[in-house]
Formats: structure tokens, sequence, C-alpha cells
């Protein structure tokens, strides 16, 4: 159609210092926001000549702003493409007539393993693979939690094994298939086979129009063993604005990346709203828990913070629906979840590692 699309190394001078990090121009939208990566947010100068390193080789893509570097990304979707320097329009009349400028402009195209830089520690590494592990990932203690193939290490929340109806796997997708919108009516909620306590959890989801699921950590099949969904925290997956359930609740409670019904998910970041990329396309569920920590990330920017061992959480559990579940949220380990609650989902790259 004309439109020029592809990986774009950001040049910005707006408060939420994002400049080197990786957009997705026309297809994905963000792919390496700097929001991970601290010390890369400050290497831009606004107002003064700043240096620009590119290093695109195989699936990685690494970007330096004055020998700092901001983005650590690796992904297979575009192998080649030509190099081109952006006018954006801004939409912002106090910025009218303000001049980017280049200089210095080089490429080199052979021999490039000997001269790449080395990645720096504070720019960790984000990969768009599907189910698949990076070499760093693996050193780093990831492991698949879902084959992209099989039923290993899955079951049923409520049975011995996998349903046997409910779900289905195709070309690298778990989808949790549109029956009656109930909690856990049709196939039901799966779980994983282990447990786990401290980790960091990895999953890619994509909703359908309406659509509700979630992903819950901590949970104890036990609990509840009657008709609904299994008890645990959820980082709840929602069409905010087609699904009822993202006005029930208390101030927003129950939206996508939310606590479910117990904390908000805001952009942490900036005021620019959550970095949510919209119906029909891939997102991605980030949690992280350590020593009773725990964190929500929707598409690598943060929505949600709290200690599930605190006052204020033990609070937040007794003005809530899950007042009655004994230990609610403060069990020592528990199964991760993919929820089915009657709505088309779908998941893949679901990765861990254990801290």
């Amino acid at each position: 159609d004309g439109r020029v699309h592809g990986y774009q190394c950001e040049i910005e001078t707006s408060d939420r210092k994002w400049a080197g990090g990786i957009y997705d121009e026309a297809r994905r939208g963000w792919l390496y926001p700097l929001s991970r990566n601290e010390e890369g947010r400050n290497a831009f100068k606004p107002g003064e000549w700043n240096h620009y390193r590119i290093e695109a080789i195989g699936n990685t893509i690494r970007t330096y702003i004055n020998g700092v570097q901001c983005a650590n990304l690796v992904d297979d979707l575009t192998a080649e493409g030509f190099i081109a320097f952006q006018v954006h329009s801004i939409h912002d009349e106090a910025l009218e007539g303000k001049i980017v400028k280049w200089k210095n402009i080089r490429i080199k195209t052979s021999d490039l393993e000997k001269e790449r830089n080395r990645v720096a520690d504070h720019a960790p590494e984000i990969s768009y693979l599907q189910n698949e592990l990076t070499p760093n990932e693996v050193r780093k203690g990831w492991r698949l939690l879902w084959d992209g193939k099989t039923t290993n290490g899955w079951r049923g929340a409520k049975l011995d094994g996998f349903p046997q109806k409910g779900w289905n796997i195709e070309d690298g997708i778990l989808s949790v298939s549109a029956s009656d919108g109930g909690e856990s009516t049709n196939g039901g909620d799966i779980v994983t086979t282990q447990a786990f306590s401290d980790f960091e959890l990895s999953v890619d989801f994509k909703l359908t129009e309406g659509g509700n699921s979630g992903i819950k950590y901590f949970v104890d099949p036990s609990l509840n063993k009657g008709a609904g969904s299994a008890i645990g925290l959820e980082f709840q997956i929602l069409d905010d604005k087609k699904h009822p359930d993202a006005k029930k609740g208390k101030n927003g409670n129950r939206t996508v990346g939310s606590l479910y019904d117990l904390i908000r998910a805001e952009n942490f970041e900036n005021s620019r709203g959550k970095n949510f990329n919209g119906i029909g396309k891939w997102n991605n569920a980030r949690i992280v828990v350590k020593d009773g920590h725990v964190e929500h990330w929707l598409n690598n920017v943060k929505v949600v913070e709290y200690d599930r061992w605190s006052q204020a959480f033990k609070a937040l559990v007794e003005k809530s629906k899950y007042e009655k579940w004994k230990d609610f949220g403060v069990i020592p380990e528990g199964r991760i979840l993919l929820q089915d609650h009657g709505d088309q989902v779908f998941f893949r790259s679901i990765k861990v590692r254990e801290f």
C-alpha cells in the first residue's frame, strides 16, 4: 500500500525518554520501549549532537546512543529492507518549526561480528521468537513452560489429565475455544503440573473482540472444587471496551493487566495510558514474583506492583470477592493457570524462570 513499515530506532525528546528504543512502524508498535533500561533512557542529550549506532546482525538489533546501549532486541519478522530517515508529525503547535539534523551517516555490511559492541548488563534482552529460547535466555535459566506442540506439563485444573475439549493446539498456538462466556464451563481452566514460588513468567496472548480470560498464579486447585474457575492471583486478560466486566469491581480493577478485583492496572511510565496493542494483536504479559514482591508488566511497561505479604494486600483481599478463601494469595507456592472464560483467546511463547 506504499506505507513505509519496519523497525524504527526512536529519536525523541519527550519526558518518557525512549530515544534509542525500537518501534515497529505501521505494524506491531513498541517492541523495545526503554521502560526496563534506566541507563539507556538518559543517553540522549536534547539540543546536542547525538551519536547513534545500530547493529542489525542476524535476528538481533542492538542500538546505542553516545556509546550507551539502549535496545537489545531479538526478532525474526523482517530480515532485510531499505534505510529511511523519518519526517514525523507531532500534533503539537508548540513544536512547529523544530528541526532534526543528521550527519556522518555510514554503513558497514560485512565482517560485522568482530566490531560488534559488547552487550551491556543494563540492557535486558527482549525476544519475540515464537516458542523458542535464545542462547542468552537459556543461560539465564529460562525454559519453555509450553513446548508449542503438546500438552506436556499441563492438565485440567479439576482433572487428572488435559481437557478433552475446549482447548486447541495449532501452528504453535494454544487457544481456548469460544463457548457460552461462562467461567470454566467448557473445557475448563488448565494449570501447570509443577508448582512455583519465586519466578518470572512471560506469556504472549491475543484477544478476540469482547474476550475474557486470565493468567493466574499461586493457584491451589483444591480450593474450589465446585463450579467456576480455580482460585489464585490473576493477571486479567480482557477486552476493556467490549466486555462488561471492565466496568465492574472497583476503580477499574478488572481491566486488562490488573490484579483482578484487587489492583487496577495503570501505566507506571507516563500518562499515555496502558501500552495495550489492541484486540486481534499479540500482547505480552510478564509477571515477576520474588520474596513477596509482585509486578505485572504489559508489553514491557509496568502496570501493577504490590507486596503479597503486606498488610495493605491483606486489606484489599478482605474487601474483595476472595475474602472467603483462606490464605488467598499468600501460599508459599502454587500452580500457574490459563483461564477458560468461554471466549476465544490465543496463547504462545509461554516461558518461565525460577529464582
